[in-house]
């Protein structure tokens, strides 16, 4: 095969392949990094403001009188907030048909204090009846539904009852009518033991979650990836007589709650696909114009803006009201990072990280801008217009909330998250993309507020957990990067590659997913300084993180550690290395399709690679070989990537005070049970420790803080 032939073959594979590595360059520097770059964000220019509280006007053609009394379009869904003297505090929220409506629903939950926790099996429909979530999930509707108790956790004499009057924060209307979306406030003084919460709406379908003990670190369950890439036939990933692919995984992890319930539900980006918007009718002119600079010129028509409008809450509603995801909702309490505007099959995943005059241009801003506006209200129940942008805790909802410099791309600030989940551990859901530009992933403003909340922890905190979209720590793919931006990139030809090239400004399209992540050519510096100012918080606090991300449709695990310069020395212990940090990489619940063989080949030469790149702080990074077996017993493709369907629960371990992280990798595919991968400790794995030179977990700290 000739060389350039062969190239461009290997060019085709990556371009096409579900299995996207999607990172950068990584090069070896001799001296400290920059300081993050300026903040020059400024607001795209938008001939309508998509991120206005002011929903499109229509005549509405129903009467609202004929719709049925505070009808659901979706919900409830649930949201943790924060801990605060011992006070749980999160919120529920509806969507009704016919906002014009002056009934305020109202939500009551109820919970025992001296009632132990019971477990229950029987959660999801299984062709309309229950079904046991542990032994059958194969004939799942994806029908709306939602658990419902029926009294079989009745409430006790000293029994406490609570209501909440809803809060109407947005009203949206369209051609079919007209919709409020309503926030309730929950409130619930935690026990000596995690409770069951029971709660109901207008007196509908009583449904529970559950809460954590007073002094109880919270269950996790962590997902990415929540949908099916453009051009991938859903029907591939259903096992023998399933109805539907989608619920499988889903069905698993409920299974799991059912056994024991999780507490907070991590959405680590990309919860829905909003492939769809680019075939909507009245995007289709300039989806299809033919020259790039045609489409950046194409004017914003009100036709169009209300196309994006409808999408988004079309979309939404369908996909968190159907199916086992809907339980999930109901059932869990939910925080939730937003990795992309819409991860339209590669069309517009990666906002933020495409040229400045096509992120400006009219029609691109504004399903950016728009998709934003529709995470903060369907996943953060936040209305900017309403709510404001103070985060002081008296001043705002949502007391976790931190808000950074404002958005580059979209009309609104960084929205972050600090919440506790236990008395010595807490979350961070860092908004990398509000800000994201060529040249920056978060900016100096927003830094500077969330170390300044990371400060302020108490002392007592032992382990940090941050959410990133994509992982910082992960394979590189430095020639790729450098052969796409080169003026011999074979791809920049005309030719039987023209295809694959990006459809907005004519790059390879692959190059803006590149682009997009902390070890590309534009991130890196940046990246080495976030590290490097973790490091400082760590060592000074004593503090152990550990990085949560999803993005590359793959399980994973990524390691840094301090430096062994010498194999004469001994390495430090990673209890007492400030330096040691996991990035476990979950993802994807609904994937693009396994790897081809000979990708799975590359990226796993490339993770036996021992990074450089911060070998001047003393760092040194690495893959963990976690994968001995596949999932279905056979030899693994790779020890170091998984290429199935995957999510990730997270526990703390006691007495050790270890964060265990358990990968679950669906066995077969389209069945959607799962076998567990779990990222153990010392104790657990003394001879494969010692044969890996290193523990295998998130150790609690314990090394002296030094505060200079």
């Amino acid at each position: 095969m000739p060389r350039r032939t062969g190239l461009v073959r290997l060019l085709f594979l990556l371009q096409y392949s579900p299995f996207l590595p999607m990172q950068g360059a990584s090069v070896l520097q001799s001296s400290a990094p920059s300081p993050p770059p300026k903040d020059g964000a400024n607001p795209g220019g938008l001939l309508n403001d998509p991120g206005s509280s002011q929903p499109t006007k229509y005549e509405d053609s129903q009467n609202p009188e004929q719709k049925a009394k505070n009808q659901f379009e979706c919900g409830p869904l649930l949201r943790y907030d924060t801990i605060e003297n011992g006070e749980w505090h999160g919120a529920a929220l509806i969507v009704t048909a016919s906002a014009q409506s002056t009934d305020k629903p109202t939500l009551k939950y109820s919970w025992d204090p001296e009632r132990p926790l019971s477990l229950h099996r029987q959660h999801i429909r299984e062709d309309g009846d229950s079904a046991d979530l542990g032994l059958r999930f194969a004939n799942l509707t994806t029908q709306p539904y939602h658990s419902q108790t029926e009294n079989k956790h009745p409430l006790g004499p000293n029994a406490q009852v609570r209501t909440a009057h809803g809060q109407k924060i947005y009203a949206y209307a369209e051609r079919n009518g007209t919709y409020a979306f309503w926030r309730f406030f929950i409130r619930i003084p935690l026990a000596d033991s995690e409770m069951r919460i029971q709660y109901s709406i207008d007196n509908g379908m009583e449904m529970d979650f559950v809460v954590p003990g007073r002094s109880q670190t919270m269950r996790l369950a962590a997902y990415s990836c929540n949908g099916f890439s453009a051009g991938v036939n859903p029907d591939d990933l259903r096992g023998p007589g399933s109805q539907s692919s989608y619920d499988l995984v889903w069905a698993d992890l409920l299974a799991k709650h059912a056994e024991q319930p999780f507490h907070v539900l991590v959405g680590g980006g990309n919860q829905i696909y909003c492939d769809g918007i680019i075939r909507e009718p009245e995007l289709q002119e300039w989806a299809n114009q033919p020259k790039p600079e045609e489409k950046k010129r194409y004017p914003l028509t009100q036709e169009i803006l209300t196309a994006i409008e409808h999408f988004y809450f079309d979309y939404y509603c369908k996909m968190f009201s159907s199916g086992a995801f809907a339980h999930a909702n109901s059932s869990i309490a939910r925080i939730s990072y937003f990795r992309s505007c819409t991860n339209a099959g590669r069309k517009i995943d990666g906002y933020g990280s495409y040229p400045d005059d096509l992120q400006r241009s009219p029609v691109f801003n504004a399903i950016g801008s728009k998709g934003y506006f529709f995470f903060l209200l369907f996943q953060c129940f936040i209305n900017v217009s309403s709510d404001g942008i103070d985060d002081r805790p008296s001043a705002h909802f949502f007391k976790s909330l931190i808000i950074g410099g404002p958005g580059t791309y979209v009309p609104f600030p960084s929205h972050s998250f600090l919440s506790p989940i236990g008395p010595t551990a807490w979350v961070l859901m860092l908004d990398c993309r509000a800000e994201r530009n060529l040249a920056q992933m978060c900016s100096e403003e927003e830094y500077r507020k969330v170390f300044q909340r990371l400060n302020g922890l108490p002392h007592k905190t032992e382990h940090l957990i941050i959410q990133l979209g994509a992982p910082i720590a992960y394979p590189r793919m430095v020639f790729l990067e450098s052969i796409l931006s080169s003026k011999f990139n074979p791809l920049g030809r005309r030719g039987s590659t023209a295809g694959i090239r990006d459809k907005f400004n004519a790059n390879p399209g692959l190059l803006d997913d590149l682009n997009d992540h902390w070890t590309s050519k534009y991130h890196k510096a940046e990246r080495n300084w976030f590290i490097g100012q973790l490091q400082l918080f760590a060592q000074q606090r004593r503090i152990r993180i550990t990085f949560l991300s999803g993005d590359v449709h793959c399980a994973a695990v990524g390691v840094l550690k301090t430096l062994q310069k010498s194999k004469r020395l001994s390495a430090p212990v990673p209890e007492s290395d400030h330096r040691y940090m996991l990035n476990v990489v979950t993802s994807t619940f609904r994937p693009r399709g396994e790897p081809p063989s000979g990708v799975l080949t590359m990226l796993s030469s490339l993770s036996t690679k021992r990074h450089r790149t911060m070998h001047y702080a003393d760092t040194d990074e690495e893959m963990f070989p976690l994968f001995s077996k596949d999932a279905d017993g056979s030899k693994p493709k790779s020890q170091y990537i998984m290429g199935r369907r995957n999510w990730c629960s997270i526990t703390l371990e006691h007495p050790s005070e270890e964060l265990l992280f358990d990968i679950r990798v669906e066995k077969k595919k389209g069945h959607g049970e799962t076998i567990g991968y779990r990222i153990l400790g010392v104790q657990a794995f003394t001879q494969l420790i010692l044969t890996l030179r290193y523990p295998i977990c998130a150790p609690p700290p314990r090394w002296t803080p030094q505060t200079t």
